[in-house]
């Protein structure tokens, strides 16, 4: 009895010591083809297989239960916003002019009414993918949601990193995006293996040169139809 005691004891502290090196984070950098780093870079790491675990509290803290899509300028801010699946989102017109969004895009089809200052009710937004969203009253205003079908997401900073924590060990797909890469989908993916004491760093070099800035998309002629 006392042996068995002894064992499950082990087998904790043991446990207690390994914990850490049960997660691993992942290091990400994008560059353009000039070698200048490329902020705003949406960044998503999809498990192919990794150690049974469960979703960490930085992950969970990634799963936003709401966030804000705002209007300022007549612009959308921020104009890329990346949301895990589930997430509801707010959209406040804090301009000095009305404003009606919309999108058609499959995974969120919605029009909201013109409206200024006043807040609507958040939408769902519970289909991965990206979502392009317009303004019926103001045709240079686009705006991106994308929309994560994992817990691991971001955007890399004005040095072109990003750094996810806490991941479980095992193999990872990295793929970013942004609405100024023009580099053909399959170099926007990479397969990690995060299984080292230290993080794994994964470097995308972008070849084009970056769209200088998203354009707009065309008004549906017809809701009904969307």
């Amino acid at each position: 009895m006392l042996e068995s005691a002894g064992r499950c004891v082990t087998v904790a502290i043991l446990m207690l010591a390994l914990g850490p090196a049960c997660a691993g984070d992942l290091q990400l950098k994008v560059t353009g083809p000039d070698g200048k780093p490329v902020a705003e870079v949406v960044a998503t790491a999809t498990a192919r297989q990794a150690v049974a675990a469960p979703v960490s509290a930085a992950a969970k803290s990634r799963e936003r239960t709401t966030a804000v899509m705002d209007q300022q300028n007549k612009t959308f801010v921020p104009q890329v916003l990346v949301i895990g699946r589930g997430t509801w989102v707010e959209f406040p017109n804090n301009d000095s002019v009305s404003h009606q969004v919309y999108s058609f895009s499959p995974p969120k089809r919605f029009q909201l009414p013109l409206y200024k200052g006043e807040v609507h009710s958040p939408l769902q937004f519970d289909r991965p993918g990206l979502v392009v969203l317009g303004c019926n009253i103001h045709d240079a205003m686009v705006g991106y949601i994308y929309v994560a079908d994992t817990p691991y997401f971001g955007k890399t900073d004005g040095a072109g990193m990003l750094r996810l924590k806490d991941l479980p060990r095992g193999r990872y797909l990295v793929s970013i995006w942004s609405p100024r890469i023009a580099d053909d989908g399959a170099v926007l993916s990479q397969e990690v293996e995060l299984d080292a004491p230290g993080p794994a760093t994964v470097e995308f070099k972008l070849r084009q040169s970056l769209r200088s800035a998203p354009q707009p998309r065309p008004h549906p002629n017809n809701w009904d139809a969307y």
